[in-house]
């Protein structure tokens, strides 16, 4: 077998578990890969905006299981609620083995503390059209399931893949504007408050960059998504990176490949209870 890779900290974020767009088994594949000291959700992990279209595949219960796991093992997981999973909201403060449940955080670090939230708090659109985020929401999956049979067709042809919804955000400047914006306004706010570190998820865009806030430098790092980047962010030996998974199972994973299994939201909610029980007992 061979051997996981020690990681001190890892923070995903963007899942988007119950969804079409999830890369769950490349997820899973990646966190099997990896022996973290310290495990971030950073938002957004399980969609349950979208969970009345009854789509869950094993895949996607099989991370759940595996994170599970990996709190049974004793490893220290935290849960930085984000906007598609907002019910967990009512739950911060919770605490169960090693898993905790927060709304945001602060992480100390080597050379300074680290502020760790989702980010959607900073979206003028989550703020005052919701109904507008959640219909952008099912849109988005509409494009992904469009691009994956689209990026199909173009490998049978020897062609490489293209991600719209890329080729669409880069073309539109006022969805660059609010990536700019986004950023700038997190590190101002981070400097302000004397943090080195500000740390995101949200908007689906892995980078790690020194910024200039109001009060000086920080450092803003995004961890990405599993739907289009498949990216995380690591801190090992007191240094970060953007990890970038390859999708070696193809663009045809779970969706065209992968029987789908339609359960209600109870049944699912029924599933995670069955899984606490066990690391409790």
């Amino acid at each position: 077998m061979k051997k996981r890779r020690e990681v001190d900290l890892i923070i995903i974020s963007d899942v988007h578990l119950g969804t079409y767009g999830c890369h769950a088994s490349d997820l899973l594949r990646y966190l099997k890969s990896v022996d973290p000291g310290h495990l971030i959700l950073n938002g957004d992990i399980v969609d349950i905006w979208q969970f009345n279209k009854r789509y869950w595949p094993k895949s996607h219960m099989k991370v759940i299981k595996h994170l599970m796991t990996l709190i049974g093992k004793g490893v220290k997981m935290t849960y930085v609620t984000g906007n598609h999973d907002e019910m967990l909201r009512r739950f911060a403060g919770f605490e169960l083995g090693t898993l905790s449940i927060v709304n945001k955080m602060t992480l100390p670090l080597k050379d300074g503390n680290a502020w760790i939230f989702h980010g959607d708090v900073f979206d003028v659109t989550m703020q005052h059209s919701k109904w507008l985020a959640k219909m952008g929401g099912v849109g988005y999956d509409i494009l992904i399931r469009i691009n994956r049979l689209v990026n199909a067709i173009s490998m049978k042809m020897g062609r490489g893949k293209i991600s719209l919804s890329k080729k669409i955000k880069n073309s539109v400047k006022s969805a660059v504007s609010f990536v700019n914006n986004f950023e700038q306004l997190v590190a101002d706010l981070a400097s302000d408050s004397g943090f080195r570190y500000v740390i995101c998820g949200h908007i689906h865009q892995p980078v790690i960059k020194e910024m200039h806030g109001e009060k000086g430098s920080v450092t803003y790092l995004n961890s990405g998504d599993w739907v289009e980047n498949l990216t995380a962010l690591e801190y090992h030996h007191g240094k970060w990176s953007i990890y970038q998974h390859e999708d070696v199972a193809g663009v045809t994973d779970e969706i065209e490949t992968e029987m789908e299994m339609h359960f209600t939201t109870q049944m699912i909610f029924n599933n995670l209870v069955a899984e606490f029980k066990m690391i409790g007992s």
